[in-house]
């Protein structure tokens, strides 16, 4: 009931702020989010560019989380984890809301949890966020995303989803390292204090489920 009262709160204020208390939409986000989508970056600033490819590798991070984590769960981790990838955090928090805590992996590993617990996963999305940041930190107007933070609803809060992601991430990782035989502070707050790059590094450190699975007989 706890983390219903907390995650459904941030999720309902995040919604009124985006909607209500965010700056103004613009006449030309449609035509933005379109080119930013199909790669017709042509005068677009280089820093909105790698922030919103970067929304596109979040929602791959938390997918190599969430499909394990719902192996226990009621609900469908399976669907908020795909609707991530069009809202981000919208989607989320309801799933933070709803979970139960769940330190173990029970059952067969499928295809695509394969696939999502595997290193070479973590590694491919590591070298492709190292390309896009470094992208828009050398080749970035900051003065320009400044002005456009402040004045652009889907940019401002496309960043603070961003930074969202970032904060709810750590709520999942205590689960993941104890269903790994992980469980120790020092990676927990390694993993957590470094943005992006923590849960990125993490993918592809962590101890794969099939070396520290747990049965139903011997779970507790």
């Amino acid at each position: 009931m706890k983390n219903k009262i907390i995650f459904g709160s941030i999720w309902l204020g995040f919604i009124l702020y985006a909607f209500i208390f965010a700056p103004p939409d613009q006449p030309d986000t449609l035509t933005l989010i379109q080119n930013l989508s199909t790669g017709n970056w042509t005068g677009i600033n280089p820093l909105i560019i790698s922030l919103f490819n970067l929304m596109g590798i979040w929602p791959f991070i938390y997918s190599c989380v969430l499909f394990i984590d719902g192996q226990g769960q009621k609900i469908p981790a399976w669907l908020f984890a795909t609707l991530s990838f069009g809202v981000g955090a919208f989607a989320i928090l309801p799933y933070l809301a709803l979970r139960q805590p769940n330190p173990q992996f029970l059952g067969k590993k499928s295809v695509l949890i394969k696939v999502l617990d595997s290193r070479i996963t973590g590694l491919l999305l590591t070298i492709a966020a190292i390309a896009i940041v470094s992208y828009g930190l050398t080749q970035g107007n900051w003065v320009d995303f400044i002005q456009q933070w402040q004045t652009n609803r889907f940019i401002h809060v496309m960043s603070l989803d961003f930074c969202l992601l970032t904060l709810l991430f750590p709520t999942l990782l205590g689960d993941d390292l104890t269903r790994r035989g992980m469980k120790n502070p020092v990676i927990f707050w390694t993993v957590s204090l470094v943005p992006l790059f923590g849960p990125l590094f993490y993918l592809i450190a962590r101890v794969p489920l099939n070396n520290s699975e747990i049965s139903p007989q011997n779970g507790k």
